[in-house]
């Protein structure tokens, strides 16, 4: 093992000595194509998606293309398309749904919203759903499982798979952090029965907000271009005479203007450079490890897939992980467990208080005590303590489009010098 020199935390020098910069992934290469896009629109003055020459349809023509789907909606938020490709599904009161104990809370939210129950399942060393725990969480109330991408690493998409074709269930991928991601040369959000994005400002392309799913089902795109707008053009059983295969159903309204989609139309066009630059950077960060003493890393069935917006590191104890990461902010790398006592994270299932609790927004506890729901779920937040421990022991270095390959070397360096140290 190479010799790296005093910690700096004990008083040698930082192996960082300029701060790496920040940034994300598509606003960070915003552009005059995005202002001319959006210019142009106002300009135009047509703000609503249903217009002559709509940058909305277009965008979903272009996504679909992308993606490899036949169909694709494009929603207000990331949000609103796991709702809308969840009630395209069928899931609704009665239902529970699986998702992981570890993504965002607007998973678990969009469920309630589609009027299902969250059931929380465990994470591995993937950092994603652990199959094994899935399996254990099925009931007769389960419809979906929701598979989340989580910071641009494909989940077990096989092994979910073979555990949902085993009991016959839908699956939603939640792909809104791995948007652009594939899995075995097939886009992530195409395993499944319908995908969905997000175009929030953190994402690997953005529009600020916005979403979208995607779907190679005809009912599921029906329904759920249904769930997103009320006022599509009427069914009826007699003439069907808006070309509908389903009958239509009042919603809520989940429509995008055209501003977002026209950002969004410029920013998919600067996906594959944001993919390849990513990429290039967490491949600079691999190569440059020495074999860890104190840590795995975090498992990935196909490297080549993932976004390349992060890497993590699974240290062998917790203790380790704190010491770890303390060491790692005096050499000078923006790094930290991604779960501690700090921030409370809505990443983290144990920081999903108003799920945990039950609370409902209405006074009758719905989804929970919903009359259609004969089953019984109970949370608590150490419910999933394989999550709380991997997540606990995780350091996750982050890659964005400021970053140039040498600044990802010294990240790999910096770790280097911390696990030769104190690595056991």
């Amino acid at each position: 093992m190479e010799d790296h020199g005093k910690l700096a935390i004990d008083g040698g020098a930082p192996l960082i000595s300029e701060a790496i910069p920040s940034g994300v992934s598509g606003p960070s290469i915003v552009g005059e194509e995005e202002i001319a896009a959006v210019t142009e629109v106002l300009r135009s003055q047509k703000l609503f998606r249903y217009t002559e020459d709509s940058n909305a349809e277009k965008f979903e023509n272009e996504s679909a293309e992308f993606v490899g789907t036949e169909y694709a909606l494009m929603v207000n938020s990331g949000t609103s398309a796991l709702i809308c490709a969840l009630i395209g599904a069928g899931a609704g009161p009665g239902d529970e749904v699986i998702v992981p104990g570890y993504t965002y809370i607007a998973t678990a939210a969009a469920v309630i919203a589609a009027g299902a129950v969250p059931v929380i399942a465990e994470v591995d060393t993937s950092l994603g759903l652990d199959p094994v725990d899935v399996e254990k969480k099925i009931t007769p109330h389960t419809r979906v499982i929701v598979v989340v991408h989580m910071r641009g690493v494909p989940a077990r998409i096989d092994d979910l798979m073979a555990v949902a074709r085993k009991h016959g269930l839908k699956v939603v991928e939640d792909c809104c952090q791995c948007v652009g991601g594939e899995y075995k040369g097939k886009r992530v959000g195409t395993y499944g029965d319908v995908g969905a994005w997000s175009l929030n400002y953190y994402k690997t392309i953005s529009s600020g907000e916005g979403g979208l799913l995607y779907t190679n089902d005809r009912d599921i795109y029906e329904r759920a271009a249904l769930a997103a707008d009320p006022g599509l053009p009427s069914w009826t059983k007699d003439t069907k005479d808006s070309g509908w295969q389903n009958e239509p159903f009042p919603r809520q309204t989940y429509r995008p203007s055209e501003l977002l989609a026209a950002m969004a139309r410029v920013q998919l066009g600067k996906i594959e450079d944001i993919l390849s630059h990513q990429r290039a950077l967490k491949n600079a960060f691999l190569d440059a490890l020495d074999e860890g003493r104190g840590y795995i890393l975090q498992h990935v069935d196909d490297p080549a897939g993932d976004t390349g917006v992060s890497a993590s590191v699974i240290a062998h104890t917790r203790e380790l992980a704190k010491g770890y990461s303390l060491a790692l902010q005096a050499e000078g790398a923006e790094v930290a467990t991604i779960y501690n006592d700090g921030f409370p994270d809505r990443h983290i299932y144990s920081y999903w208080d108003g799920i945990l609790e039950k609370r409902s927004p209405h006074p009758t506890g719905y989804p929970w005590k919903d009359p259609a729901y004969k089953g019984n779920v109970e949370y608590s937040k150490d419910m999933c303590p394989q999550t709380l421990d991997l997540l606990g022991r995780s350091i996750r270095f982050d890659f964005n489009m400021n970053m140039t390959v040498e600044h990802a070397r010294q990240l790999a360096e910096a770790l280097n010098k911390v696990d030769a140290s104190l690595g056991a």
